[in-house]
């Protein structure tokens, strides 16, 4: 028998009701409920930072809080199943086909909740948990409790307070010991109501030994109002572990993006952020790397495309406590058509990284004299053995390269996305297939 369908809408607006009302709604622990009412409390003491773009225009009373087009808890694990009017909204984003192409599991959310949840048989064989968070606090309760809050608390910033007051949806997965994974996972977020906001809780664990790829797409329709996106995510990598974690945000101009994003790493473990961020009309997102263990390597690829009326603030974050770590940002802005791109980011060596060695590389492409771009790194080596580099660069188009493939009967349009899509090449290069091909066709699209 076909379930009834109710779709869910909180009306706007936040406090201690609404608060209890969606731990309500997803049948939650008392100790869930616990850590949302303590953190809605801190919400409202915690001041927005003091530094980067102002916040303070915010209203949190515009918000939607809660939204679920399929009802309360509800969600698919046979892409048939879907109600039409979410498979086309994935269907246009090619979604479901690169589940069945390239991926080993797939977690999409459409506003507050999960719609559509797929694991392969082959990892499940292996022990390897992957679903969405509210179940994962239902079937292993002990393994989220032992992780959650414990890397981004809800004292951490006013936003990680938010997300940790309302959360809901996101991903949960887990890797077991020695186990490596051939093919990718993804996560897929979609805002698609007005004034809603999204606050998914992403908590990764990948054991001593193990190996994971993760790819994340977020995306979102222009509406007259803005989107509030204020995620979370976790990541623990163990001792000889390996994550990737692969971003590409695509989010529309009227979404404010205000995201806190750290790892901790084990003896000789690596982690690998990959961040693309194009569009939205307010980016915020830093992703951290504690490199806790000896021998432990962090790396941080990103990108931050900015146009008229959009503000990239983008940048990563180093915290070097083992002896003999090792870490590399690598940025790459590009800011056009009056926009503003800006890297901020952060290396800390402490006194206990003896031999510690970080790589920071920051380069901003300028395509017009509308636009802007500024460059604020915090560097802080409390060790006399460690070695910090630090180079940036700001350029604009190389003329001698238009003037030659002009002269070649290429176009100026196509000869200037040829020039960014090289800019760019150390980023795409560390990308599925797949979505170095979508990034391509992004980057045409908003540069033209």
């Amino acid at each position: 028998m076909k379930k009834k369908i109710n779709k869910i809408v909180i009306e706007k607006g936040l406090d201690e009701e609404k608060v209890k009302l969606i731990s309500s709604l997803k049948n939650e622990p008392k100790w869930m409920l616990m850590n949302r009412l303590k953190a809605y409390a801190l919400f409202k003491k915690i001041k927005l930072p003091k530094w980067g773009p102002d916040l303070s225009f915010i209203d949190y009373n515009d918000y939607i809080y809660y939204a679920s087009a399929l009802g309360k808890e509800y969600y698919q694990e046979s892409w048939e199943h879907v109600p039409k009017k979410i498979k086309d909204v994935f269907k246009k984003l090619n979604v479901q086909e690169n589940e069945a192409k390239y991926f080993s599991g797939v977690n999409d959310q459409f506003d507050s909740e999960t719609v559509y949840h797929k694991l392969h048989e082959e990892l499940m064989s292996k022990n390897v948990i992957f679903t969405n968070i509210e179940t994962a606090i239902k079937k292993y309760p002990e393994l989220v409790k032992k992780y959650f809050g414990k890397l981004v608390p809800a004292s951490d910033n006013k936003f990680a307070a938010l997300n940790t007051a309302v959360w809901s949806g996101g991903s949960f997965l887990y890797v077991p010991k020695n186990t490596k994974l051939s093919q990718p996972l993804q996560s897929y977020f979609r805002i698609n109501t007005k004034s809603v906001g999204q606050f998914e809780r992403t908590l990764i664990i990948v054991d001593d030994g193990a190996y994971v790829h993760y790819n994340e797409g977020c995306t979102a329709p222009i509406y007259d109002k803005n989107n509030l996106h204020a995620a979370v995510v976790e990541v623990y990598v163990g001792k000889n572990a390996h994550c990737i974690y692969s971003t590409i945000q695509n989010w529309s101009d009227n979404v404010l993006n205000l995201v806190t994003k750290r790892a901790i790493v084990g003896e000789n473990g690596i982690m690998e952020w990959i961040d693309g961020n194009l569009g939205s009309k307010l980016n915020m997102k830093y992703p951290a790397t504690i490199l806790k263990g000896n021998h432990s390597i962090g790396k941080c690829i990103s990108i931050a495309i900015s146009h008229k009326h959009v503000i990239q603030d983008a940048g990563a974050k180093m915290i070097h406590i083992g002896s003999d770590t090792r870490s590399q940002i690598i940025s790459r802005s590009i800011a056009h058509s009056g926009g503003n791109a800006t890297y901020r980011g952060s290396v800390h060596i402490l006194k206990s990284a003896n031999n510690a060695i970080s790589d920071v590389t920051c380069d901003t492409l300028i395509l017009d004299n509308l636009s802007k771009s500024d460059t604020f790194p915090l560097e802080k080596v409390e060790n006399k053995t460690a070695t910090l580099k630090h180079e940036a660069k700001v350029t604009d188009l190389d003329q001698k390269k238009l003037f030659y493939l002009a002269s070649r009967g290429i176009d100026t349009n196509t000869a200037k996305q040829l020039l960014v899509v090289g800019f760019i090449q150390p980023f795409a290069n560390e990308l599925p297939l797949e979505y170095s091909v979508e990034l391509n066709r992004l980057l045409k699209l908003d540069i033209k």
